[in-house]
């Protein structure tokens, strides 16, 4: 029958069920082993110590303001940037004019970002297109600017 107490005989003709509780008191010796190995070992085992370089009076690095393309929703491009002045200026470019614009400030600050700004109405190839050549210029930090929310 299925189901069924297994019984056993023993001596005397009483009649012993099996035990269906499963004995944890092993796993908690182990356990309890396990803590101890860990409590003794875990002093032994030195924290590493990094011997940092420290920097005393350093002056803060100059960012240069990026170049910013503009690509307008009719594809026009407008270059925004900081003259040698100081003073910024925007100017209206085709897509030789900002090679050649590019490639002369390049060789002038060579570690000045260019950012595009793009309406986002303008297809992402014309995006990617004008990021391509940047980078064929030899433009090190090229970005996306967008409109926070």
């Amino acid at each position: 029958m299925a189901g069924s107490p297994i019984r056993s005989s023993m001596r005397g003709g009483r009649s012993r069920r099996a035990m269906a509780d499963i004995n944890v008191v092993p796993y908690i010796d182990v356990m309890l082993v396990l803590l101890v190995i860990f409590m003794v070992t875990a002093p032994l085992v030195a924290p590493s110590i990094i011997n940092l370089p420290t920097v005393g009076n350093a002056a803060p690095q100059e960012q240069t303001p990026p170049v910013v393309v503009n690509i307008k929703a009719d594809r026009t491009m407008s270059v925004k940037y900081k003259g040698d002045s100081g003073a910024t200026q925007e100017d209206t470019m085709t897509k030789a004019e900002l090679d050649s614009f590019i490639v002369a400030r390049q060789a002038d600050h060579p570690d000045q970002p260019v950012v595009i700004a793009a309406d986002k109405t303008v297809e992402y190839d014309a995006v990617m297109t004008v990021m391509s050549d940047l980078k064929a210029r030899g433009v090190k930090r090229v970005g996306l600017l967008v409109k926070s929310q």
